[in-house]
């Protein structure tokens, strides 16, 4: 019978199941099978592997092997279905879940079949072959609620979901809530992972008339409705935008207000057109040749995508490379959060898989940026390079860039960036979850045998020894951390040389002249050198 990870045996019985998430209490009584502990209360989660009970010491947390479960409330160990409840917004919980649950099981040798309960959720099962090898059997069931990001924090404070997914980060209020819940602080270290990655994109419709790009410091005024014009957008004069804005109170509206139009004191334009969902404005945005949109990348279809530009020159596009190392300046990280202690084995599992590189076809397949790192060779930055010579001028000149040429010749970029929170030294979320990503890989022995190069960049705020100086600094404290995680997942010293660098202002991603330019100008990038013992300045 094909082996199924989140069950183990107990008392010769095969479980089957974790009492689902908001499942009736029931009197129970445990003992342990000397018969020198006795436990009595009321079961609140059964997962597979432990008990979970309310005594009068408060909730206690039981390993099922070590007992003997009696009482009204004590599972069915043959009958139960391990379940796992989600919830958030549904352009996670309808597009990017289905197929990473289908994956997740496929990599298992088990099917995946989805359906719709009474509630109009989405439900997808789990089935394994049955002892005979032909009757399928039920072994675990997710389920998942299409709500919002701030209902599916809700869902997970209320006891109703054992996953909440995100949009963004947990806010402080809802950190707040369910440290008083009980479920620890979920903006603690192991508590969210980034399950995908997506970006909100201007675009037009694909006979629109051809745009160079939006200059990235008119694109909030455009948004807010202060410019109405085609002729103001490099576009046919005298002809009015109509714009579409994401649904009205979705995540992705909240996004784009909280990260963009509030930066710089806008508010989204009163006479925008808004759609239901992110569907229908895409369609609606399709049909409308002198319409313009912001919407997800995921989602974008047939429209035509626009670039963001500085005065300085220098453009930005959206595209998987851009996500990975945060260079758009938009990208929206998918979070998945768990309260603190032992979350369901089902839940664990799951996870987990999200993490590694099978999951990455799925995510692809939803619309969906994936985190698997890839190569670019020196040779493929071409646009980089541009980009540095063209803001060449007194402070960093082009032997600074010939310098750095010089150092990444031969090497290749991972597609992986580090960022700071702002007017911080902490690594912001997407980079911690990064940390943790090359951590495993390094562990795992992708890199051995080879070099791998923190190369530190700022903005041109300062001087440009103090910003050298910054950068160098900030990459030795990326590999630090990167150093630490790593050894701590392979239990010693890796096999993969470590070097940390800096170049400054020497190449810079975006324009300078806004504080979303000067954010993804400062950075610490991962270069991979192939044999060891590169020495560095």
């Amino acid at each position: 019978m094909t082996s199924v990870p989140w069950r183990r045996r107990l008392t010769s019985a095969a479980l089957l199941l974790a009492i689902g998430t908001g499942a009736q209490a029931a009197d129970v009584t445990l003992l342990s099978r000397d018969g020198q502990l006795r436990i009595d209360g009321q079961l609140a989660q059964f997962d597979g592997e432990f008990y979970r009970v309310d005594t009068v010491w408060g909730r206690l947390t039981v390993d099922a092997t070590g007992v003997l479960c009696e009482g009204p409330g004590c599972p069915d160990l043959t009958a139960f279905v391990a379940e796992a409840a989600i919830s958030g917004p549904a352009e996670v919980t309808d597009r990017l879940l289905p197929g990473l649950i289908d994956a997740f099981a496929r990599a298992r040798g088990l099917r995946a079949v989805r359906t719709t309960d009474a509630e109009g959720r989405t439900v997808v099962d789990i089935f394994e072959p049955a002892d005979d090898g032909t009757t399928a059997r039920l072994s675990g069931r997710f389920r998942l609620s299409a709500t919002s990001s701030a209902e599916g924090f809700a869902d997970l404070v209320a006891a109703e979901a054992d996953i909440a997914v995100s949009l963004r980060e947990v806010l402080p209020d809802e950190v707040d809530l369910a440290a008083q819940a009980g479920l620890g602080r979920l903006d603690g270290r192991g508590q969210s992972l980034i399950l995908a990655l997506d970006a909100l994109v201007p675009a037009v419709a694909p006979g629109a008339a051809p745009l160079g790009g939006v200059p990235n410091t008119t694109l909030a005024a455009v948004l807010a409705g202060e410019i109405g014009d085609w002729g103001q957008l490099d576009g046919p004069k005298g002809w009015p935008v109509t714009l579409y804005l994401p649904p009205a109170g979705s995540a992705l509206d909240q996004v784009l207000t909280e990260r963009l139009l509030q930066v710089d004191g806008h508010t989204p334009s009163a006479n925008a057109r808004r759609a239901e969902t992110t569907a229908q404005q895409v369609d609606a945005l399709t049909r409308d040749a002198f319409g313009f949109g912001i919407v997800p990348l995921s989602a974008l279809g047939s429209l035509r995508p626009l670039a963001l530009r500085g005065a300085c020159g220098i453009e930005v596009t959206a595209d998987a490379d851009s996500l990975k190392s945060e260079d758009w300046p938009l990208t929206t990280p998918i979070y998945a959060y768990v309260p603190q202690g032992r979350a369901p084995a089902l839940v664990r599992e799951f996870l987990a898989f999200t993490q590694v590189p099978g999951a990455a076809p799925a995510v692809r397949a939803a619309g969906f940026v994936g985190q698997d790192m890839q190569r670019r060779p020196f040779a493929a930055e071409g646009r980089r390079l541009a980009n540095a010579i063209t803001a060449a001028g007194t402070d960093t000149g082009l032997a600074d860039v010939q310098a750095m040429v010089a150092a990444l010749s031969g090497a290749a970029r991972l597609t992986v960036a580090f960022r700071f929170a702002g007017g911080s030294a902490d690594l912001d979320a997407p980079s911690r979850a990064n940390v943790a990503l090359l951590a495993g890989l390094i562990a795992g022995g992708a890199f051995d045998g080879e070099t791998l190069v923190f190369t530190g960049f700022s903005d041109s705020d300062g001087s440009p020894d103090a910003n050298l100086s910054l950068s160098r600094t900030r990459a030795s404290a990326v590999l630090s951390a990167v150093r630490e995680a790593a050894e701590t997942a392979a239990g010693g010293p890796v096999r993969v040389d470590l070097a940390a660098t800096g170049f400054g202002e020497a190449a810079p991603i975006a324009c300078d002249d806004s504080d979303w330019g000067r954010q993804v100008n400062r950075r610490v990038e991962v270069w991979v050198r192939p044999g060891t013992d590169v020495a560095l300045e």
